[in-house]
Protein backbone atom coordinates (compact mmCIF):
# COMPACT_ATOMS: atom_id res chain seq x y z
CA UNK A 1 0.00 0.00 0.00
CA UNK A 2 2.53 2.76 1.00
CA UNK A 3 5.02 1.29 -1.40
CA UNK A 4 3.11 1.91 -4.31
CA UNK A 5 4.30 6.09 -4.83
CA UNK A 6 7.92 4.41 -6.03
CA UNK A 7 7.47 2.84 -8.53
CA UNK A 8 7.34 4.48 -12.45
CA UNK A 9 8.87 7.67 -10.83
CA UNK A 10 12.39 8.45 -12.11
CA UNK A 11 14.79 6.82 -10.12
CA UNK A 12 18.43 7.88 -9.74
CA UNK A 13 20.01 4.17 -10.16
CA UNK A 14 18.55 3.59 -13.48
CA UNK A 15 21.67 5.13 -15.12
CA UNK A 16 24.06 3.89 -13.04
CA UNK A 17 25.66 1.29 -14.82
CA UNK A 18 26.70 3.58 -18.03
CA UNK A 19 28.11 5.73 -15.50
CA UNK A 20 30.36 3.27 -14.06
CA UNK A 21 31.49 1.73 -16.81
CA UNK A 22 31.97 4.99 -18.44
CA UNK A 23 33.68 6.47 -15.99
CA UNK A 24 35.88 3.05 -15.41
CA UNK A 25 35.01 2.38 -12.16
CA UNK A 26 35.68 -0.96 -10.37
CA UNK A 27 32.01 -2.80 -9.54
CA UNK A 28 33.51 -3.61 -6.43
CA UNK A 29 32.69 0.23 -5.47
CA UNK A 30 29.37 -0.54 -6.65
CA UNK A 31 28.93 -2.66 -4.33
CA UNK A 32 30.93 -1.61 -1.30
CA UNK A 33 28.67 2.07 -1.76
CA UNK A 34 25.59 0.53 -2.09
CA UNK A 35 26.36 -1.52 1.24
CA UNK A 36 27.33 1.96 2.91
CA UNK A 37 23.99 3.60 2.30
CA UNK A 38 22.60 1.34 3.75
CA UNK A 39 24.73 0.19 6.86
CA UNK A 40 23.15 2.72 9.29
CA UNK A 41 21.03 2.44 12.43
CA UNK A 42 18.82 5.28 11.70
CA UNK A 43 17.68 4.14 8.64
CA UNK A 44 16.19 1.03 11.00
CA UNK A 45 13.33 3.30 11.83
CA UNK A 46 11.68 3.63 7.97
CA UNK A 47 10.02 0.42 8.33
CA UNK A 48 9.28 0.84 11.98
CA UNK A 49 7.45 3.67 11.56
CA UNK A 50 5.94 2.14 8.48
CA UNK A 51 4.80 -0.31 10.04
CA UNK A 52 3.28 1.41 12.96
CA UNK A 53 1.34 3.28 10.00
CA UNK A 54 0.36 0.27 8.78
CA UNK A 55 -1.09 -0.96 12.16
CA UNK A 56 -2.95 2.26 12.76
CA UNK A 57 -4.70 1.66 9.59
CA UNK A 58 -5.45 -2.49 10.39
CA UNK A 59 -5.95 -1.91 14.20
CA UNK A 60 -8.76 0.55 14.44
CA UNK A 61 -6.77 3.59 15.89
CA UNK A 62 -7.47 5.53 12.49
CA UNK A 63 -10.68 5.63 12.69
CA UNK A 64 -10.72 6.50 16.21
CA UNK A 65 -8.89 9.46 15.80
CA UNK A 66 -10.91 10.73 12.97
CA UNK A 67 -14.18 10.16 15.09
CA UNK A 68 -12.39 12.57 17.55
CA UNK A 69 -11.69 15.31 15.64
CA UNK A 70 -15.08 15.22 14.19
CA UNK A 71 -16.37 15.43 17.72
CA UNK A 72 -14.65 18.19 18.21
CA UNK A 73 -14.92 20.51 14.64
CA UNK A 74 -18.11 18.78 12.96
CA UNK A 75 -20.87 21.28 14.24
CA UNK A 76 -18.50 23.90 12.32
CA UNK A 77 -19.36 24.59 8.80
CA UNK A 78 -16.91 22.10 6.76
CA UNK A 79 -16.46 20.41 9.45
CA UNK A 80 -15.64 17.37 8.10
CA UNK A 81 -12.97 18.91 5.42
CA UNK A 82 -11.34 20.51 8.84
CA UNK A 83 -11.68 17.43 10.70
CA UNK A 84 -9.74 16.28 7.24
CA UNK A 85 -7.01 18.15 7.89
CA UNK A 86 -6.64 17.55 12.16
CA UNK A 87 -6.85 14.10 11.33
CA UNK A 88 -3.80 14.07 9.17
CA UNK A 89 -2.06 16.31 11.87
CA UNK A 90 -2.46 13.61 14.19
CA UNK A 91 -1.75 10.75 11.91
CA UNK A 92 1.85 12.72 10.88
CA UNK A 93 3.04 12.10 14.35
CA UNK A 94 2.54 8.18 13.72
CA UNK A 95 3.23 7.13 9.89
CA UNK A 96 6.18 9.86 8.55
CA UNK A 97 5.02 9.22 5.43
CA UNK A 98 2.54 11.18 3.03
CA UNK A 99 1.08 8.57 1.08
CA UNK A 100 0.42 6.52 4.02
CA UNK A 101 -2.16 9.65 5.05
CA UNK A 102 -3.71 10.07 1.92
CA UNK A 103 -4.87 6.37 2.00
CA UNK A 104 -5.50 5.43 5.36
CA UNK A 105 -7.49 8.95 6.18
CA UNK A 106 -8.30 9.48 2.46
CA UNK A 107 -9.70 5.56 2.81
CA UNK A 108 -12.25 6.89 5.70
CA UNK A 109 -13.05 10.26 4.84
CA UNK A 110 -13.44 10.58 1.06
CA UNK A 111 -16.18 8.46 1.12
CA UNK A 112 -17.44 10.03 4.41
CA UNK A 113 -17.20 13.51 2.91
CA UNK A 114 -19.22 12.53 -0.64
CA UNK A 115 -22.09 11.05 1.42
CA UNK A 116 -22.42 14.15 3.47
CA UNK A 117 -22.59 16.72 0.36
CA UNK A 118 -19.08 17.91 -0.19
CA UNK A 119 -17.76 17.49 -3.68
CA UNK A 120 -15.91 14.89 -4.59
CA UNK A 121 -13.19 17.11 -6.06
CA UNK A 122 -12.79 18.94 -3.33
CA UNK A 123 -13.03 16.18 -0.28
CA UNK A 124 -9.88 14.96 -2.69
CA UNK A 125 -8.08 17.94 -3.01
CA UNK A 126 -8.05 18.54 1.05
CA UNK A 127 -7.23 14.81 1.51
CA UNK A 128 -3.94 15.22 -0.73
CA UNK A 129 -2.77 18.25 0.18
CA UNK A 130 -3.32 17.78 4.06
CA UNK A 131 -1.13 14.47 3.81
CA UNK A 132 1.95 16.73 2.75
CA UNK A 133 2.11 17.59 6.58
CA UNK A 134 2.95 13.72 7.07
CA UNK A 135 6.95 14.35 6.90
CA UNK A 136 6.66 17.53 7.92
CA UNK A 137 5.68 17.15 11.35
CA UNK A 138 7.80 14.46 13.11
CA UNK A 139 8.60 11.41 12.59
CA UNK A 140 9.29 12.09 8.44
CA UNK A 141 10.91 9.46 7.09
CA UNK A 142 12.69 12.07 4.52
CA UNK A 143 14.39 14.50 7.08
CA UNK A 144 15.75 11.05 8.77
CA UNK A 145 17.08 10.45 5.07
CA UNK A 146 18.29 14.19 4.91
CA UNK A 147 19.83 14.19 8.36
CA UNK A 148 21.12 10.65 8.26
CA UNK A 149 23.48 11.24 5.20
CA UNK A 150 24.86 14.56 6.08
CA UNK A 151 25.40 13.84 10.00
CA UNK A 152 22.80 16.34 11.36
CA UNK A 153 20.56 15.54 13.60
CA UNK A 154 17.65 14.04 13.16
CA UNK A 155 16.05 14.75 16.55
CA UNK A 156 16.82 18.17 16.01
CA UNK A 157 15.80 18.36 12.55
CA UNK A 158 12.22 16.57 13.46
CA UNK A 159 11.71 19.28 16.20
CA UNK A 160 12.51 21.92 14.01
CA UNK A 161 9.34 20.85 11.52
CA UNK A 162 6.98 20.89 14.23
CA UNK A 163 5.62 24.48 13.96
CA UNK A 164 6.18 24.50 9.79
CA UNK A 165 3.65 21.20 10.26
CA UNK A 166 1.52 23.38 13.13
CA UNK A 167 1.34 26.30 10.49
CA UNK A 168 0.39 24.50 7.30
CA UNK A 169 -2.38 22.46 9.03
CA UNK A 170 -3.79 25.53 10.59
CA UNK A 171 -3.51 27.27 7.05
CA UNK A 172 -5.35 24.71 5.46
CA UNK A 173 -8.02 24.57 8.10
CA UNK A 174 -8.42 27.93 7.49
CA UNK A 175 -9.09 27.43 3.84
CA UNK A 176 -11.29 24.33 3.88
CA UNK A 177 -12.96 27.15 6.18
CA UNK A 178 -13.44 29.39 3.96
CA UNK A 179 -14.22 27.60 0.86
CA UNK A 180 -16.99 25.66 2.72
CA UNK A 181 -18.73 28.50 3.76
CA UNK A 182 -18.77 29.86 0.56
CA UNK A 183 -20.23 27.16 -0.97
CA UNK A 184 -22.45 26.42 2.09
CA UNK A 185 -21.34 22.74 3.04
CA UNK A 186 -23.04 21.02 5.94
CA UNK A 187 -21.89 20.93 9.24
CA UNK A 188 -22.97 18.55 11.91
CA UNK A 189 -26.75 19.75 13.32
CA UNK A 190 -25.53 20.02 17.02
CA UNK A 191 -22.34 21.14 18.56
CA UNK A 192 -21.18 17.67 20.66
CA UNK A 193 -21.89 17.78 24.18
CA UNK A 194 -18.96 18.07 26.62
CA UNK A 195 -19.55 14.05 27.70
CA UNK A 196 -19.82 13.02 23.75
CA UNK A 197 -16.59 14.58 23.21
CA UNK A 198 -15.03 13.08 26.60
CA UNK A 199 -16.40 9.25 25.71
CA UNK A 200 -14.85 9.85 21.90
CA UNK A 201 -11.58 10.99 23.75
CA UNK A 202 -11.86 7.80 25.51
CA UNK A 203 -12.39 6.20 22.37
CA UNK A 204 -9.15 7.83 20.80
CA UNK A 205 -6.83 7.74 24.10
CA UNK A 206 -4.88 5.05 23.24
CA UNK A 207 -4.52 6.30 19.86
CA UNK A 208 -3.57 10.01 20.91
CA UNK A 209 -0.90 8.64 23.39
CA UNK A 210 0.52 6.80 20.22
CA UNK A 211 1.37 10.22 19.15
CA UNK A 212 2.73 11.64 22.03
CA UNK A 213 5.17 9.12 23.22
CA UNK A 214 6.58 9.54 19.69
CA UNK A 215 6.83 13.18 19.87
CA UNK A 216 8.11 13.22 23.76
CA UNK A 217 10.70 10.65 23.51
CA UNK A 218 11.96 11.87 20.59
CA UNK A 219 11.70 16.03 21.67
CA UNK A 220 13.05 15.39 25.06
CA UNK A 221 16.18 12.85 24.07
CA UNK A 222 14.30 9.52 26.02
CA UNK A 223 14.79 7.80 22.80
CA UNK A 224 16.28 7.85 19.12
CA UNK A 225 14.36 8.11 16.00
CA UNK A 226 14.88 4.38 15.83
CA UNK A 227 13.92 3.03 19.53
CA UNK A 228 11.15 5.46 18.81
CA UNK A 229 9.60 3.76 16.00
CA UNK A 230 10.32 0.09 17.70
CA UNK A 231 7.68 1.71 20.51
CA UNK A 232 5.46 2.49 18.00
CA UNK A 233 5.44 -1.00 16.66
CA UNK A 234 4.68 -2.45 19.95
CA UNK A 235 2.32 -0.32 21.56
CA UNK A 236 0.19 -0.54 17.81
CA UNK A 237 0.23 -4.17 18.26
CA UNK A 238 -0.99 -4.00 21.60
CA UNK A 239 -3.56 -1.64 20.92
CA UNK A 240 -4.89 -3.48 18.54
CA UNK A 241 -5.11 -7.07 20.19
CA UNK A 242 -5.90 -6.07 23.47
CA UNK A 243 -7.27 -2.69 23.92
CA UNK A 244 -9.02 -2.43 20.71
CA UNK A 245 -9.37 -5.56 19.71
CA UNK A 246 -9.74 -5.24 15.84
CA UNK A 247 -6.18 -6.10 15.06
CA UNK A 248 -6.12 -9.79 13.57
CA UNK A 249 -2.96 -12.11 13.06
CA UNK A 250 -4.44 -12.09 8.92
CA UNK A 251 -4.06 -8.25 9.38
CA UNK A 252 -0.69 -8.22 11.29
CA UNK A 253 0.58 -10.12 8.59
CA UNK A 254 -1.16 -7.88 5.68
CA UNK A 255 0.45 -5.33 7.42
CA UNK A 256 4.19 -7.24 7.63
CA UNK A 257 3.64 -7.90 3.78
CA UNK A 258 3.13 -4.36 3.29
CA UNK A 259 6.05 -3.32 4.95
CA UNK A 260 8.60 -5.36 3.58
CA UNK A 261 7.81 -3.93 0.27
CA UNK A 262 7.40 -0.29 0.70
CA UNK A 263 10.24 -0.44 2.97
CA UNK A 264 12.73 -2.60 0.50
CA UNK A 265 11.69 0.05 -2.53
CA UNK A 266 13.26 2.69 -0.53
CA UNK A 267 16.28 0.69 0.92
CA UNK A 268 17.08 0.01 -2.82
CA UNK A 269 16.52 3.47 -3.71
CA UNK A 270 18.84 4.88 -0.87
CA UNK A 271 21.42 2.40 -1.66
CA UNK A 272 21.19 3.60 -5.48
CA UNK A 273 21.73 7.04 -4.78
CA UNK A 274 24.19 6.79 -2.05
CA UNK A 275 26.14 5.09 -5.19
CA UNK A 276 25.31 8.15 -7.40
CA UNK A 277 26.48 10.32 -4.63
CA UNK A 278 29.61 9.12 -4.31
CA UNK A 279 30.06 9.64 -8.56
CA UNK A 280 28.86 13.26 -8.02
CA UNK A 281 31.39 14.11 -5.42
CA UNK A 282 34.59 11.98 -7.20
CA UNK A 283 33.51 14.52 -10.32
CA UNK A 284 33.11 17.38 -7.99
CA UNK A 285 29.73 18.20 -9.31
CA UNK A 286 28.45 20.01 -6.01
CA UNK A 287 31.61 21.94 -6.03
CA UNK A 288 31.13 23.15 -9.63
CA UNK A 289 27.56 23.82 -8.96
CA UNK A 290 27.96 25.87 -5.82
CA UNK A 291 30.33 27.88 -7.88
CA UNK A 292 28.37 28.72 -10.58
CA UNK A 293 25.84 29.64 -8.24
CA UNK A 294 27.88 31.88 -6.40
CA UNK A 295 28.96 33.90 -9.40
CA UNK A 296 26.01 34.78 -10.48
CA UNK A 297 24.96 35.79 -6.74
CA UNK A 298 25.89 35.39 -3.13
CA UNK A 299 22.89 37.07 -1.83
CA UNK A 300 21.68 34.68 0.63
CA UNK A 301 17.93 35.16 0.02
CA UNK A 302 18.17 35.12 -4.09
CA UNK A 303 20.21 31.51 -3.43
CA UNK A 304 17.76 30.29 -1.39
CA UNK A 305 14.78 31.43 -3.90
CA UNK A 306 16.37 30.01 -6.49
CA UNK A 307 16.65 26.50 -4.91
CA UNK A 308 13.36 26.82 -4.00
CA UNK A 309 12.16 27.22 -7.56
CA UNK A 310 14.55 24.02 -8.31
CA UNK A 311 13.02 22.10 -5.79
CA UNK A 312 9.50 22.73 -6.53
CA UNK A 313 10.15 21.77 -10.18
CA UNK A 314 12.01 18.68 -9.16
CA UNK A 315 9.42 17.27 -6.83
CA UNK A 316 7.01 17.43 -9.79
CA UNK A 317 8.90 14.73 -11.44
CA UNK A 318 11.29 13.18 -9.09
CA UNK A 319 10.29 10.98 -5.87
CA UNK A 320 10.99 12.75 -2.45
CA UNK A 321 13.05 10.42 -0.83
CA UNK A 322 15.62 9.58 -4.52
CA UNK A 323 16.13 14.00 -4.55
CA UNK A 324 16.91 14.14 -0.97
CA UNK A 325 19.78 11.86 -1.30
CA UNK A 326 20.80 13.22 -4.70
CA UNK A 327 20.35 16.76 -4.23
CA UNK A 328 20.32 17.67 -0.63
CA UNK A 329 24.28 17.51 -0.39
CA UNK A 330 25.12 19.50 -3.09
CA UNK A 331 22.91 22.25 -2.00
CA UNK A 332 23.77 21.83 1.20
CA UNK A 333 27.49 22.58 0.23
CA UNK A 334 26.48 25.67 -1.12
CA UNK A 335 23.94 27.50 1.37
CA UNK A 336 26.53 26.66 3.80
CA UNK A 337 28.40 28.91 2.19
CA UNK A 338 26.35 31.96 2.63
CA UNK A 339 25.44 31.24 6.13
CA UNK A 340 22.17 29.13 6.06
CA UNK A 341 21.76 26.89 8.62
CA UNK A 342 21.58 23.36 7.90
CA UNK A 343 18.93 22.43 9.76
CA UNK A 344 16.65 25.14 8.49
CA UNK A 345 17.67 24.48 4.95
CA UNK A 346 16.76 20.72 5.40
CA UNK A 347 13.07 21.27 6.24
CA UNK A 348 12.71 23.83 3.77
CA UNK A 349 14.30 20.97 1.21
CA UNK A 350 11.84 18.30 2.52
CA UNK A 351 9.04 20.86 2.39
CA UNK A 352 9.49 21.78 -0.85
CA UNK A 353 9.24 17.77 -2.10
CA UNK A 354 6.61 17.09 -0.21
CA UNK A 355 4.93 19.71 -1.80
CA UNK A 356 5.27 18.10 -5.01
CA UNK A 357 3.86 15.05 -3.64
CA UNK A 358 0.13 16.39 -4.46
CA UNK A 359 0.94 18.36 -7.33
CA UNK A 360 1.07 17.22 -11.41
CA UNK A 361 1.92 15.23 -13.87
CA UNK A 362 3.38 12.48 -10.78
CA UNK A 363 1.85 13.53 -7.26
CA UNK A 364 1.39 9.86 -5.75
CA UNK A 365 -0.77 11.64 -3.10
CA UNK A 366 -2.87 13.34 -5.69
CA UNK A 367 -3.43 10.51 -7.73
CA UNK A 368 -4.22 8.00 -4.64
CA UNK A 369 -6.48 10.47 -3.43
CA UNK A 370 -8.20 10.67 -6.65
CA UNK A 371 -8.74 7.21 -7.18
CA UNK A 372 -10.30 6.94 -4.07
CA UNK A 373 -12.51 9.48 -5.02
CA UNK A 374 -13.05 7.88 -8.09
CA UNK A 375 -13.43 11.57 -10.24
CA UNK A 376 -11.46 13.29 -12.95
CA UNK A 377 -8.05 14.39 -12.20
CA UNK A 378 -7.98 17.69 -13.58
CA UNK A 379 -11.05 19.00 -11.35
CA UNK A 380 -8.82 17.75 -7.83
CA UNK A 381 -6.25 19.34 -8.85
CA UNK A 382 -8.14 22.69 -9.92
CA UNK A 383 -9.49 22.66 -6.32
CA UNK A 384 -5.73 22.50 -4.93
CA UNK A 385 -4.78 25.78 -5.88
CA UNK A 386 -6.22 27.50 -2.91
CA UNK A 387 -4.24 24.70 -0.56
CA UNK A 388 -1.02 24.78 -2.22
CA UNK A 389 -1.01 28.82 -2.06
CA UNK A 390 -1.54 27.95 1.86
CA UNK A 391 1.61 25.79 1.54
CA UNK A 392 3.65 27.88 0.02
CA UNK A 393 3.10 30.46 2.15
CA UNK A 394 4.86 28.11 5.12
CA UNK A 395 7.61 27.46 2.75
CA UNK A 396 7.97 31.12 2.67
CA UNK A 397 8.29 31.32 6.36
CA UNK A 398 10.54 28.40 6.48
CA UNK A 399 12.67 29.95 4.08
CA UNK A 400 12.99 33.87 5.56
CA UNK A 401 12.47 33.09 9.12
CA UNK A 402 14.68 30.98 10.70
CA UNK A 403 12.90 30.63 14.15
CA UNK A 404 9.72 29.06 13.26
CA UNK A 405 12.80 26.24 12.51
CA UNK A 406 16.30 26.22 13.80
CA UNK A 407 15.28 28.73 16.70
CA UNK A 408 12.06 26.58 18.17
CA UNK A 409 14.77 23.52 17.87
CA UNK A 410 17.72 25.53 19.71
CA UNK A 411 15.22 26.77 22.63
CA UNK A 412 13.70 22.65 23.18
CA UNK A 413 17.02 21.09 22.52
CA UNK A 414 19.43 23.81 23.12
CA UNK A 415 22.14 25.23 20.25
CA UNK A 416 25.09 22.83 19.06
Amino acid sequence: MFGAGYAGRLQPGSFLPALLIGEDMSLYMFAQRFFAGLNSFTLLCIPGFVFAGSLMNQGGITERLIGFCNKIVGHITGGLAIANVAASMLFAGISGTALADTVSVGGVLIPAMKKDGYDADFSCAVTAASSCIGPIIPPSVPMIMAATMTGLSVSKMFVAGMVPGILMGLGMIYVSWIISKKRHYPKAERMATFMEIIHSAKESFFAILMTLIILSGIVFGLVTPTEASIIAVVYGILVGFFIYRELTVPRLIESMKSTVTSSAAIMVLVGMANVFAYILTKEQIPQMIADAMLSITTNKYIILILINLLLVFVGMFMETIAAIIILFPVLLNLVTQVGVDPIQFGVMVVLNLVIGLCTPPVGVCLFAATNIGETKLTGVVKELVPFLISNFAVLALVTFVPFITTGVANLIMGAS
